[in-house]
């Protein structure tokens, strides 16, 4: 996903500028009738990856949350990295995870966003989780992880689709932070280790268009 600086200011810029409600996890995709639509619509595949997804969820209920971030992060690491420009044509679509799952791969953005619903659906509240602009040092480009803190101002761990492993953001060395956000609020990064809240995400554009396209998703037909 590369990016100049001047495209992640202007991604900053659109938190001032629009708003978006706040979204809770939808069960109604992990359901049978749900399923059963989307391989009609879209073939076995795709309802093979969803039903995965369901067991996943099913059996995590009861783990702790550091188990459930290794195995919410192992299972979409499977799914095959695809440039946005592969998708539906348009530069830095940000997919839901209904659509990342029927396309069975993404962006790194799509793999963050899976995985932060994922773990709201497992019971992680959305304060230990944050949606992550980075800049990957050893790619030189920009790049997006899932943080998990397991207390306020505590170490994060970080989840990242370049690498298998769940490692705490001291082991990420090749990682910068710029700016992070989610279902409640954004942060932009001061220094490594230190950050500064900004205001709400329910302001981030493309966000809101996922949220948007989320709320359509779960609707029963």
């Amino acid at each position: 996903m590369m990016r100049t600086h001047q495209q992640i200011l202007s991604v900053i810029f659109y938190v001032i500028v629009f708003s978006s409600p706040l979204y809770s996890f939808n069960y109604h995709f992990l359901s049978d009738e749900f399923i059963q639509k989307i391989q009609k619509k879209h073939g076995d595949y795709p309802a093979r990856r969803f039903k995965a997804w369901r067991k996943v969820v099913r059996n995590s209920m009861a783990l702790s949350d550091l188990e459930k971030i290794s195995k919410v992060n192992d299972f979409f690491n499977q799914l095959n990295y695809m440039s946005d420009i592969s998708y539906k044509g348009e530069p830095d679509y940000w997919m839901t995870p209904v659509e990342f799952l029927v396309a069975g791969g993404g962006d790194c953005e799509d793999f963050s966003i899976a995985k932060y619903f994922t773990l709201l659906a497992l019971g992680i509240p959305a304060k230990k989780l944050r949606i992550t602009y980075v800049k990957a040092l050893n790619l030189n480009q920009a790049h997006m992880v899932l943080a998990y803190y397991p207390k306020p101002n505590a170490e994060p761990f970080v989840l990242d689709n370049l690498t298998a492993k769940v490692l705490r953001a001291s082991k990420r060395k090749d990682l910068k932070p710029i700016y992070s956000f989610n279902g409640d609020g954004l942060w932009l990064a001061k220094q490594r280790g230190e950050v500064q809240r900004v205001g709400s995400s329910d302001k981030l554009s493309k966000w809101q268009k996922v949220i948007k396209r989320m709320r359509k998703e779960g609707e029963k037909q």
